[in-house]
């Protein structure tokens, strides 16, 4: 029953919205309280489309994305591991500083930063973009792979020393396996972090750098909610795309860590 009834929860609360969203950008005058559209049509889709800039700005979205999920891989990882196995001065000021981001908003920091970008030139470039994605990304990733650090312990880490496993051996023999859920969910959450940010890309990018939600704010303040919808589909469509792809990725570097 209670299996039955969870099924029914997430048909409910996730299927149900779904295929509301998808009936949605392909009606023509669908108002409440009809149950049906009046009509099916292309017209939302024709007029997303249309836009010429729709598919560079999701292939520079999703370059922006990835880039952003590999430096919080690459920050994030030995950050927690030093938090998480060694005990030096400051390591609660580093911990707090580490957790500001979530604390303060991250509009603050970005008009912060902003000066600071445009001095190394980097403003109103991708680079800049993906440096600033890192504030609301990073402390998140860091929270993830420490836990998953804790999780995993030091006993296995000691005994692949005594048998005589180098670094690089340990973590790919040992941790990475076991770390997979954690990097899985690090990759999932700054993905779709990154994929929806519009202020600190509008305000780092300066309009130059167009990304997905900057091209879809302005349908959405419009009326035709066809088009909203169809926009909203292309936004649900990427990170399921990009879990897809991530879950190739690592599976082969599972096999290939494997084989050493």
């Amino acid at each position: 029953m209670t299996t039955i009834l969870m099924v029914l929860l997430f048909i409910l609360l996730f299927i149900l919205p779904f295929l509301t969203i998808i009936m949605k950008s392909f009606s023509i005058g669908w108002r409440w309280p009809d149950l049906l559209p009046d009509s099916y049509g292309f017209e939302g889709w024709k007029v997303i489309f249309r836009d010429p800039s729709l598919i560079e700005s999701i292939f520079t979205t999703i370059k922006i994305a990835l880039m952003v999920v590999g430096l919080n891989l690459l920050l994030a990882i030995p950050a927690a591991r030093a938090l998480s196995f060694y005990t030096f001065h400051g390591k609660s000021l580093i911990e707090a500083f580490l957790l500001s981001p979530i604390l303060i908003p991250g509009i603050l920091l970005a008009m912060g930063l902003q000066f600071t970008l445009i001095r190394f030139g980097l403003a109103d470039r991708m680079a800049g973009v993906v440096l600033v994605h890192l504030i609301p990304t990073l402390p998140y990733a860091i929270r993830i792979m420490r836990a998953g650090y804790e999780r995993l312990g030091n006993g296995l880490r000691e005994q692949a020393i005594v048998l005589g496993a180098g670094p690089l051996i340990r973590f790919l023999t040992v941790s990475l396996p076991l770390l997979l859920p954690s990097i899985r969910s690090v990759m999932l959450l700054t993905f779709v972090i990154s994929l929806g940010q519009y202020a600190l890309t509008a305000i780092i990018g300066g309009g130059t750098v167009v990304t997905l939600p900057l091209l879809y704010y302005p349908y959405f303040s419009g009326s035709n909610e066809a088009v909203i919808a169809g926009f909203s589909i292309i936004f649900a469509l990427l990170p399921l795309l990009f879990i897809g792809v991530a879950e190739i990725f690592l599976r082969l570097v599972i096999r290939a860590v494997n084989r050493v």
